[in-house]
């Protein structure tokens, strides 16, 4: 057998842009056609972009990806192509929709594919949507015999409890050659390696070699890394493609033996906080670029959230299209205005200051009969936070500016923000980040140069909303407080678990009812990049009117 040359592509997609996503995919047909590739492979639901979510309920929405579909099959004279697009299902039976892999050659769809696994959790709600496969057929290339799989976990079958079925079980009575899987995988701390792990398990189970091929890109809150790559018959990953950006890998295959054809640059695996940043960035650029928004306003403060998430939209849209405003008011230290403008001189970025002083005063006297005299307490708080939210929005509508928002996963949690002030916004973009971690990317990002005056960093954290505030005052030492929000949201750990660990019952308690209680804040946030396992947002949904822990 004189084996088969095979390319993955790895493409960035727009959902619901079939235009758009045709002419890449077309693109890339066409110059794999000029390197003799046999057959060409594209990601889950590439035609149409993943996630579709609700589009998903309308008809029209699938016929586009179907006419999209056969337009691809056109140009796949004298090469086959496997393309990731919705189909409807035929039987009479179960959910309308099948999740599929078309695989075209000779103009027209030869064979469809169609998912088994789908998850049902945290961001993924596949099961609303798709019928789930119960049929399970090779696909054959110039006498390679192929097990296709859709982004289907399938060593472990844990977050799959509807279903009993293992793809590659039933495949693997076929007598496949290689496996290929194609996925749409969105980035977390955890997921790059472990996604490793899951194709080197299942290689060592099924000794076969194996291409795995994902999006990237961002789509709102989820942002792909990409990272596809490919593994011989003893589970040794031979190419990796590029994390964060387009990417193709091309392949050789013969009898048991994938081998690479075009050898990429080695591979070097990222910092942990280096991923982050790269999937910052890329989620910033992303959400502009498919709105088409250029330019970003920032309220910036003095501390350490505002400070990083300028940089991080720098580096995303250049210096010239980001807005720092400052808005300093009687409590506003000296040294926050001054470690301000020192960020703003480093990164040259555009900056005005507004003072809110004038406007909070009216407000003061306009509320005197209201406030009935008073002593100043939250309300006042908020009257200053919101003014900021006023001037930023005022900004945003006058002159085009999306303005990004500076929360973190935090003050999030135990609401710790003011809602219609500092929560305004059209992108969370450290909303899934907690306040130690933002210290830590804030040390990283200084690392390539300096970015963020050193005084921001060090200085003790303060909303300067009243006289000589501190966060400390109101909630507990982050290291303790950020401890107890994994346990309790990353790893779902209940109340007695945590104090069971050794954390301090009073404090325990006290947080998680912050938390709990401040679930309708959070509903109103703005998109939150998601960087973690569970992020605030479509991922962790929780009952607002509910007693737990109250």
């Amino acid at each position: 057998m004189q084996g088969i040359n095979i390319s993955i592509a790895q493409l960035n997609y727009h959902t619901g842009n079939f235009e758009y996503n045709v002419n890449k995919i077309v693109q890339s047909i066409q110059e794999a056609k000029l390197k003799q590739i046999d057959l060409i492979v594209f990601s889950e639901l590439c035609v149409c972009g993943y996630p579709p979510r609700d589009f998903l309920e309308f008809t029209d929405f699938i016929d586009q990806s179907k006419h999209a579909i056969s337009q691809i099959a056109t140009h796949c004279e004298g090469i086959m192509a496997i393309v990731g697009g919705p189909d409807y299902n035929q039987s009479n039976t179960g959910k309308k929709l099948f999740n599929a892999a078309y695989v075209l050659k000779d103009g027209a769809v030869s064979q469809v594919v169609y998912k088994s696994l789908l998850p049902n959790y945290d961001i993924f709600e596949e099961y609303r949507y798709f019928e789930p496969n119960t049929i399970f057929e090779t696909i054959n290339c110039k006498g390679v015999n192929i097990a296709l799989t859709i982004c289907e976990d399938l060593w472990n079958l844990d977050n799959h409890a509807l279903y009993v079925i293992n793809p590659m079980a039933e495949l693997i009575k076929h007598k496949p050659q290689l496996i290929i899987n194609i996925a749409a995988s969105p980035f977390s701390q955890s997921q790059i390696e472990n996604r490793k792990q899951v194709m080197q398990a299942n290689v060592r189970i099924y000794q076969i070699p194996l291409l795995y091929v994902n999006m990237t890109g961002a789509q709102t809150h989820l942002i792909f890394d990409g990272g596809s790559m490919a593994l011989n018959s003893n589970a040794q990953i031979i190419d990796e493609l590029n994390h964060f950006s387009e990417d193709n890998g091309f392949y050789h295959f013969t009898e048991n033996q994938l081998q690479v054809l075009e050898k990429h640059q080695p591979y070097v695996e990222l910092h942990k906080l280096e991923q982050v940043r790269q999937a910052l960035v890329l989620g910033i650029q992303e959400y502009f670029h498919k709105q088409n928004f250029t330019k970003a306003i920032i309220g910036l403060s003095g501390g350490i959230d505002s400070a990083v998430v300028l940089a991080l939209a720098t580096q995303a849209l250049g210096n010239k299209n980001v807005l720092a405003l400052l808005m300093p008011s009687r409590f506003s230290s000296n040294h926050s205005v001054v470690d301000s403008l020192s960020m703003v001189s480093l990164l040259n970025v555009d900056h005005e200051i507004i003072s809110i002083e004038n406007a909070f005063k009216t407000i003061e006297e306009t509320l005197v009969p209201q406030f009935n005299y008073s002593p100043f307490g939250l309300a006042e708080e908020n009257i200053q936070s919101r003014l900021r939210g006023l001037i930023l929005m005022a900004m945003s509508n006058k002159y085009g500016y999306i303005l990004l928002n500076t929360s973190n996963k935090s003050e999030l949690a135990v609401g710790y923000g003011t809602l219609y002030g500092d929560m305004c916004g059209g992108l969370s973009v450290i909303g899934d980040l907690y306040k130690t971690e933002v210290y830590d990317l804030a040390n990283h990002l200084n690392l390539s140069y300096p970015q963020i005056p050193n005084q921001i960093i060090v200085k003790e954290p303060s909303a300067e909303l009243r006289p000589n505030q501190k966060d400390a005052d109101s909630l507990p030492p982050y290291e303790i407080l950020d401890a107890i929000l994994y346990d309790y949201i990353e790893l779902r750990k209940s109340p007695k678990e945590i104090i069971e660990s050794g954390k301090d019952e009073e404090t325990v308690l006290r947080v998680l009812k912050m938390v709990n209680g401040n679930e309708w804040k959070r509903l109103q946030a703005p998109p939150i990049l998601r960087v973690s396992t569970k992020s605030f947002g479509p991922g962790r949904r929780m009952p607002i009117v509910a007693k737990y822990l109250s």
